[in-house]
C-alpha cells in the first residue's frame, strides 16, 4: 500500500518540478492544471425505475485530475493523470489491491506542416499535426463522439489522429486498435474485449473462478437452471451496445468540416470493428454451468471464425445562426442525419438511422430550444429480419436524452428505438447559469409484452432544473434535480418486465438529485496586480 501511495506522490511530484524548471524556458509554453470534482447524489429512480417504496439511493463520488501540458516549436505534449472512487468504498486501512489512479491522456502532437513557420519545408497544408496516445476524441456537438465528461470515469481512446487545416477545411483521420495482451505466447490476435471478473456464479449458483476468453453472461434465471439439470446449455440475451462491457477492435475515423459564412457543415465516418465470438459453456451436470461468449480460440481443433465484425457508421450535421443575440435576437438551427450500416457486435446485419432537428433563439441571456430526435428500433410487430437499432457511438448520452440517463447510457435503451420531443430554456451570465429542460419520450417503433400484446409508444415525461454558479475563477457549484413520470410501458421497454404482474411491482415516478463543486486550478496563474501611476 505504502508503495503505491509513495508512487503516485512521487510521479506527481516529478512532473510538479519539471513543470517549474522548463517555466523559466521563454521558448516554452508550459500549462498544469488541476481538477477535483465532488458531486453528492441521492438517487431514486435514476437510471431505471424501482420497485415501490424503495428509499433513497445516497452517496459521494469524487473525481481527481492533475493535467501538464507542454509545447514548443513544433511539438505539443500532454497528461492527465486521474483518480475516480466513491466515498466510503475503501476502507479508512486501504487495501493493498485497490487501485483507482489510471492515465486519462497521455499524448503528444507533432506539427508536420504549418505555413505561418518558416522553419518548416512542407506547405501542402495550412497545418498539419500528428498525435499519438491516449487521448479524449470530441465531434460537433459530441452527440456521437465525446469525451462523456459528465461520468466522472469519462472517455478516452488509445489512438493515432492526423488533423490537417487547409483554407478553412478541418480533415481528421484517426485509427484505433486494441489489444489485451503483448502477444507473447499467443499466435493470434484474438481479442478478449473486458475485464473478465476473476469470479463468477454458475447455474447452481455457486461462485466460481471466471473460464479463461470467456465473457460470463447471466444464467437466465429458471430457464438456464432447467438447462443445467438437462445439460443443454441456455444463454441470456447479450447486453445491448451502447454501454455494454466489450469494447472495439479497432476503429478508423474520418472527420471533415467546413465553415461557409453563418453555416458549418461536417461529415462524419466512423468504421467499429468488433471481435466476433461464439455462445459456450463451460461446466457440467454436476459441477454447473458457466455461460458466456468466447471470443478466442480453445485449440487446434477450434474452426470457428473469429475475424471480426465491422460496423459503418456516417452522416451529416449542419449549423446555421442567423441574427445577433444583443439586437433582435440570434437564431441557431442544427440538422442531423446519420445511417448505420454494416454488422452489430453480434454479427446480425445492421440497417438503423438516427436524425435530429433543434432551433434556438437567443436573446441577450435567455434563450429557448425546441427539437425533437429520432433514434431508430427493431419493429416487434413487422420485423425486418435486421438489427434496425441505432447505437449513438461513442457520445455524451446524458447531454441529449436526459440527464437521468434512461437511454442509451450505461442501463441500456429500448429495442423499438427512442422519439424525444424536447423544450429547453436557458439563462446565462459569466457568474450563473439556469436551465430547465422538458422532454417527451416515446418508442419509436412497437414493442410487445410476453404475452404478445403490444405495448403503448408512450414512455414518459422528463423534467432536468440545473443550477450553475461561478463562485470565483477557479470554483463552481452546481445543482441538478430531475422528475421523470413514466408510463405502464417503460418497465416493458427497459426490459425490467415482460408480464403486467411484474410491472405494477415499480413506482412510475422517478427522482434524481446532485450537488457537485468543481476546483479547477491554474498552478502557474499569477492574478493581475494593478500598477499605480
Amino acid at each position: 500500500m505504502y508503495k503505491n501511495v509513495l508512487k503516485n506522490i512521487g510521479l506527481i511530484t516529478t512532473i510538479v518540478i519539471i513543470a517549474n524548471l522548463l517555466a523559466f524556458n521563454a521558448k516554452a509554453q508550459i500549462t498544469l492544471t488541476g481538477q477535483l470534482r465532488t458531486r453528492g447524489e441521492s438517487r431514486n429512480g435514476y437510471a431505471n425505475l424501482v420497485p415501490l417504496d424503495s428509499k433513497n439511493a445516497d452517496f459521494i463520488s469524487q473525481r481527481t485530475r492533475l493535467i501538464f501540458g507542454y509545447k514548443w516549436d513544433r511539438l505539443s505534449f500532454g497528461t492527465s493523470l486521474q483518480d475516480v472512487r466513491v466515498w466510503g468504498a475503501d476502507a479508512s486501512s486501504i487495501s493493498t489491491t485497490d487501485n483507482r489512479l489510471l492515465l486519462h491522456e497521455a499524448w503528444a502532437e507533432l506539427t508536420l506542416a504549418n505555413k505561418a513557420d518558416t522553419t518548416i519545408g512542407f506547405k501542402w497544408f495550412d497545418l498539419m499535426t500528428l498525435k499519438i496516445g491516449r487521448q479524449e476524441l470530441i465531434y460537433d456537438d459530441s452527440r456521437l463522439i465525446g469525451n462523456l465528461d459528465w461520468l466522472q470515469q469519462g472517455r478516452r481512446h488509445d489512438m493515432i489522429l492526423l488533423k490537417t487545416m487547409h483554407h478553412g477545411w478541418q480533415v481528421d483521420l484517426g485509427f484505433a486498435y486494441n489489444q489485451n495482451t503483448d502477444a507473447a505466447g499467443i499466435v493470434n490476435t484474438d481479442y478478449v474485449p473486458a475485464n473478465i471478473p476473476a469470479t463468477v456464479k454458475n447455474s447452481l449458483g455457486t461462485l466460481v473462478a471466471a473460464p479463461a476468453g470467456l465473457i460470463p453472461l447471466a444464467a437466465g434465471g429458471s430457464a438456464a437452471n432447467n438447462s443445467a439439470k438437462t445439460g443443454t446449455p441456455v444463454f441470456a440475451n447479450p447486453p445491448s451496445t451502447n454501454g455494454a462491457t466489450q469494447d472495439y477492435k479497432s476503429f478508423t475515423s474520418l472527420y471533415i468540416s467546413k465553415k461557409f459564412d453563418q453555416t458549418k457543415v461536417s461529415a462524419l465516418f466512423f468504421n467499429d470493428n468488433f471481435g466476433k465470438y461464439r455462445l459456450d459453456s463451460v461446466g457440467s451436470v454436476a459441477t454447473g454451468y458457466v455461460y458466456g461468449r468466447r471470443f478466442v480460440r480453445t485449440g487446434a481443433t477450434d474452426t470457428y471464425d473469429y475475424s471480426p465484425v465491422h460496423r459503418y457508421t456516417y452522416g451529416v450535421m449542419v449549423n446555421h445562426t442567423l441574427g445577433n443575440a444583443s439586437d433582435f435576437g440570434k437564431f441557431a438551427l442544427q440538422a442531423a442525419y446519420y445511417q448505420q450500416s454494416g454488422h452489430n457486435r453480434d454479427n446480425v446485419s445492421l440497417d438503423a438511422y438516427h436524425y435530429t432537428v433543434a432551433l434556438t433563439y437567443q436573446k441577450d441571456n435567455l434563450s429557448f430550444t425546441p427539437g425533437f430526435d429520432v433514434l431508430s428500433g427493431n419493429d416487434a410487430v413487422n420485423p425486418s429480419g435486421k438489427d434496425n437499432r441505432f447505437d449513438p457511438l461513442y457520445g455524451t448520452p446524458h447531454k441529449f436524452w436526459g440527464y437521468m440517463d434512461y437511454f442509451y447510457a450505461g442501463s441500456g435503451s429500448a429495442a423499438g428505438g427512442l422519439n424525444n420531443a424536447y423544450f429547453k430554456i436557458k439563462y446565462a451570465t459569466n457568474i450563473i447559469s439556469l436551465g430547465l429542460d422538458l422532454h417527451n419520450f416515446a418508442l419509436s417503433k412497437d414493442m410487445k409484452k410476453a404475452d404478445g400484446t403490444v405495448i403503448s409508444k408512450s414512455l414518459g415525461k422528463e423534467a432536468d432544473l440545473q443550477v450553475s454558479y461561478n463562485m470565483n475563477k477557479f470554483t463552481n457549484v452546481e445543482f441538478g434535480y430531475s422528475l421523470m413520470k413514466a408510463t405502464d410501458s417503460m418497465p416493458f421497454a427497459k426490459g425490467q418486465a415482460t408480464t403486467d404482474a411484474v410491472a405494477s411491482t415499480f413506482g412510475k415516478t422517478g427522482t434524481w438529485a446532485y450537488l457537485m463543486l468543481k476546483f479547477t486550478p491554474d498552478f502557474f496563474y499569477a492574478k493581475p496586480v494593478a500598477i499605480k501611476q
